[in-house]
């Protein structure tokens, strides 16, 4: 006698899964709504969950890195701007709209690099150095831009370097001094680096790099330049987090081992249907690994966190002005900077 499927109880393990797929679905639906009424657009970078890059795409928002999340939301019409990312990424935002409203799915989301690079401490710094021109990588809170007198996006900042080099200035950068000494080796420029990291990408390891090479000799490795020297080297191509995407889709490689944040797996996916996309590989797995290849505090951004954000109208941005007008001049002289050498900027690095 045939069983009568439709009769049977549903698995535990299928009851969750359903269960699981009707909030998301439901959570999906109402952050639509939400955005709508609310006159609000997202913003997602590169590094978030896959959802809510999708839900980004999908609602007439943005996936981008840091500096073109803020630039499409200075352009949008809408009058708050959602930030999927990590906290400085809304600050940058907010020192770019000061108008809009700007809401963080959570402001516990921050950054090993601007956690590395407290204001105090850095401004004690600069005071050491006084001949020297600071260079702040976007990865920084409001109140160390404000200190600065250029930020700069890993695209542009080897084009910088060579330039301040070319007017006989010394550099105190800050804060990732992988990327700071890559750049320092490619331009020969005078820099003076502080002393911080990301928890990302100073986990990749270049012996497990070559290890996994001669597994798939065919692969392109690509590597953002916050990674440590011995992985540069390896790579077949370093840039910013858009030129990683760029380069999976126009490069003729077939497989790619890729040495950043693993939540760009999902825009390179895109970019280039057909290709496989490799993680490099970290320090380890479980606990011998502090990221395993994605930023625990891109991790905070849920689809949870973002209903919420919308729902309660917070966690929000907020700048105190004089900090965020000394923050907006550095900002803008590297634009001014961008746009003299008709170079596109790609990319806010870890961004």
């Amino acid at each position: 006698m045939p069983t009568n499927t439709s009769a049977l109880p549903m698995r535990p393990t299928d009851r969750n899964g359903a269960i699981a797929e009707l909030d998301r679905a439901r959570r999906i639906q109402r952050i639509k709504k939400l955005l709508v009424e609310q006159d609000a657009v997202l913003v997602a970078h590169y590094y978030t969950d896959a959802d809510l890059q999708a839900l980004a795409e999908d609602t007439g928002g943005y996936v981008s890195d840091s500096l073109d999340m803020a630039r499409f939301g200075h352009e949008h019409k809408a009058r708050t701007l959602v930030v999927a990312g990590v906290r400085f990424m809304g600050e940058t935002a907010k020192i770019l709209n000061p108008e809009k409203r700007v809401l963080m799915p959570t402001l516990e989301a921050t950054c090993s690099l601007d956690e590395g690079c407290p204001a105090d401490a850095f401004s004690a710094f600069c005071d050491a150095h006084p001949d020297r021109t600071v260079v702040v990588y976007a990865n920084t809170s409001a109140e160390v831009k404000a200190r600065a007198d250029w930020v700069v996006t890993s695209s542009i900042a080897l084009r910088l370097a060579r330039y301040l080099k070319s007017r006989g200035e010394k550099i105190l950068w800050a804060p990732d001094r992988h990327l700071g000494d890559y750049v320092r080796r490619e331009s020969g420029a005078d820099m003076l680096l502080w002393q911080g990291a990301c928890v990302v990408h100073e986990e990749f390891r270049a012996q497990a790099l070559v290890d996994l090479k001669q597994r798939y000799p065919d692969a392109d490795v690509l590597a953002h330049p916050e990674s440590p020297e011995a992985v540069i080297a390896l790579a077949d191509m370093v840039g910013s987090t858009t030129a990683m995407i760029e380069a999976a889709r126009t490069r003729s490689a077939r497989r790619f081992i890729v040495a950043t944040d693993n939540g760009i797996l999902y825009k390179m996916r895109q970019a280039a249907p057909g290709k496989e996309f490799l993680e490099a590989p970290t320090g380890g797995r479980g606990a011998t690994c502090k990221s395993c290849a994605h930023c625990p505090w891109m991790a905070m951004n849920s689809l949870a966190s973002l209903e919420a954000a919308l729902a309660t109208g917070g966690p929000e941005i907020h700048i105190e002005e004089s900090i965020r007008r000394r923050a907006l001049e550095p900002v803008l002289r590297m634009l001014e900077f961008a746009a003299s050498e008709k170079a596109e900027v790609l990319g806010l690095g870890n961004a």
